[in-house]
């Protein structure tokens, strides 16, 4: 499961304050043309269109689609892939990309993709954590770094968003700025992303699987004595499209 897709992705603390962060960098407005690609189950999409873009939202995810038809009546949602999008060249003002490139085996094609389509002066806005990147207080840390790296190694590209000033500078952006924003986990709610890093799949370098169940029973112990800790950067970039 890519639990920065889940609906605990959007409760994460200072999500809100993340997307508002990165629709001021959108510079978007009435009137201006945003694309949303990978727009999941429509929180973005509503958000910006209640700030007056005409904002058009992208999902190969079927079921994510119909939520966000569901969640979002009347909004134009198509299912596209990020690496080919049905838009002429320099159609759009805006490219939005929230938590989706670490999901591509060539996110590089995507920025490319999303240079295409942005006219010139067009924003492009990129999210998304790194997966070797994930802070556990745990009893056990070499099992924690085990875990967190097999995690990250299921993933098709765990380090895009550290890549992000390079990706948007390869793709031929210009005025490229970048931030990082850090989610702090101590919420018993969050537990299920922590617990879920125990279900990473059993390679031959696997530790012993009562030690991972042992594990995984610390981090619910922790959660129930208010212990929790888990600490996650999101980067955050944009740039300019000549």
């Amino acid at each position: 499961m890519d639990n920065s897709r889940s609906p605990l992705a959007e409760r994460l603390p200072g999500a809100t304050e993340l997307r508002r962060t990165g629709y001021e960098l959108l510079r978007t407005g009435p009137g201006r043309t945003v694309l949303d690609a990978g727009c999941g189950t429509g929180t973005a999409v509503a958000e910006l269109a209640a700030l007056g873009a005409r904002v058009t939202g992208v999902d190969l995810d079927g079921a994510a689609l119909a939520e966000a038809r569901r969640r979002v009546p009347g909004a134009d949602l198509r299912r596209a892939d990020a690496r080919a999008l049905p838009f002429p060249d320099a159609s759009l003002h805006g490219y939005r990309a929230d938590k989706v490139l670490h999901a591509l085996d060539e996110p590089e094609a995507a920025l490319r993709e999303a240079r295409r389509v942005l006219a010139p002066g067009g924003r492009a806005v990129l999210v998304g954590q790194d997966w070797d990147t994930f802070v556990i207080d745990s009893d056990d840390p070499g099992l924690t770094r085990w875990l967190v790296r097999a995690r990250a190694d299921a993933v098709a590209s765990p380090r895009a968003a550290r890549a992000h000033r390079r990706l948007l500078a390869d793709a031929g952006f210009e005025e490229i700025t970048s931030q990082v924003r850090t989610a702090e986990l101590t919420d018993p709610v969050f537990l299920p992303l922590l617990t879920g890093l125990a279900a990473a799949p059993r390679t031959p370098d696997a530790p012993d699987t009562a030690r991972i169940e042992a594990w995984a029973d610390e981090q619910r112990a922790r959660a129930r004595t208010g212990r929790l800790y888990a600490a996650v950067p999101f980067f955050l970039a944009a740039g300019t499209a000549p």
